[in-house]
């Protein structure tokens, strides 16, 4: 049966599904084409245009294709957009993933991947985080996606759906092979927006905050490349169908890099010394975020192969010079029409 990818055509949903195909699955991708594009899906894998939200129409989908395995990106991702739209987020992130999880459940779907984030954690006490420290999420996001943890643990003790919640952290990078990278709209995270600039789509950049109590007085996240996340949830399918039971497991190296060293990483990797400016911290942005990551390696087997900054760089700036090329190949040809 095929393993259904719900946000199949986003960023981490995409480099997921190339894992999948990679391995032989039969996959179907899900997706509302909101935020994720139809060419990120590969041409071997059934694309269907829908939304999770819609509940007769996830109920004929899961049963007409005898889906017992679901992989569930889809959602909403942006902290300052759920603060700016509290309802919104609540809507896309908690209760559709709850007509998601109902349709499964009547559908006998047994086996569930959940995209969860280290936004659970809020403001920890603690610069290394394991899973068992307090979830307080500070932001709309966060509370989405803890309660979305909460519905999945609940449906599983009534009903025996078995799921892994992966907690990411700072998710970058792009597909080493260049068949997918982070390609959305806006742009929030560090090295994303660092590469567009180092790619020329963007002027400069901003540091916000510089007097965190770390090292160099920056903050500091701990940031995973998106292909040794995708095969993270390979690994979790994979032990799930082996008989493992639910588990929450933070995604990350436990491994930490501050702003700056990012920055100073992203201009030895592109040769460039683009410009830098210095802002005041911005509300509810932790010193430190690095996760305590013994979990997942224990758990499932996960050995990440691409736990180096300038390889994370080197892959995201050339994916944002593949986007800069797509601008410009879609001016030409705009033109010539």
């Amino acid at each position: 049966m095929p393993v259904l990818v719900t946000g199949g055509a986003g960023y981490i949903g995409s480099h997921a599904v190339l894992e999948l195909v990679g391995r032989g699955e039969r996959v179907t991708v899900l997706d509302n084409l909101s935020t994720g594009f139809d060419w990120a899906v590969p041409e071997a894998v059934d694309l269907v245009v829908g939304d999770v939200g819609d509940a007769v129409f996830m109920q004929s989908l899961l049963e007409e294709r005898g889906i017992t395995e679901i992989i569930h990106f889809a959602a909403r991702s942006l902290v300052a957009e759920s603060v700016a739209d509290p309802l919104g987020y609540y809507l896309g992130n908690i209760v559709k993933t709850r007509t998601l999880i109902q349709a499964a459940i009547k559908a006998r779907v047994t086996r569930m991947i959940f995209s969860s984030s280290a936004s659970v954690y809020g403001e920890p006490v603690v610069d290394i985080i394991g899973e068992d420290e307090p979830t307080v999420p500070i932001n709309p996001y966060g509370r989405s996606k803890l309660a979305s943890e909460w519905m999945l643990e609940d449906a599983a003790r009534a009903h025996g759906l078995v799921y892994t919640a992966l907690r990411y952290f700072n998710v970058a990078g792009a597909d080493p092979q260049g068949r997918s990278g982070q390609s959305s709209r806006v742009a929030t995270h560090l090295i994303k927006i660092a590469s567009q600039v180092a790619a020329g789509a963007r002027p400069g950049l901003e540091i916000y905050g510089t007097d965190y109590p770390t090292r160099d007085g920056t903050c500091i996240r701990d940031y995973i490349h998106v292909t040794d996340l995708a095969r993270a949830h390979v690994a979790a399918l994979e032990r799930l169908r082996a008989g493992g039971g639910s588990l929450k497991v933070n995604c990350g190296y436990g491994r930490g890099y501050s702003v700056k060293e990012v920055v100073d990483v992203v201009k030895a990797v592109s040769g460039i010394d683009f410009p830098v400016t210095l802002s005041p911290r911005r509300p509810g942005d932790p010193a430190c975020l690095v996760a305590r990551a013994d979990r997942i390696r224990a758990e499932l087997g996960w050995e990440p192969t691409l736990d180096h900054l300038p390889t994370i760089v080197g892959h995201a700036i050339e994916w944002e010079k593949c986007l800069e090329r797509r601008k410009a190949a879609g001016r030409a040809a705009a033109s010539v029409a």
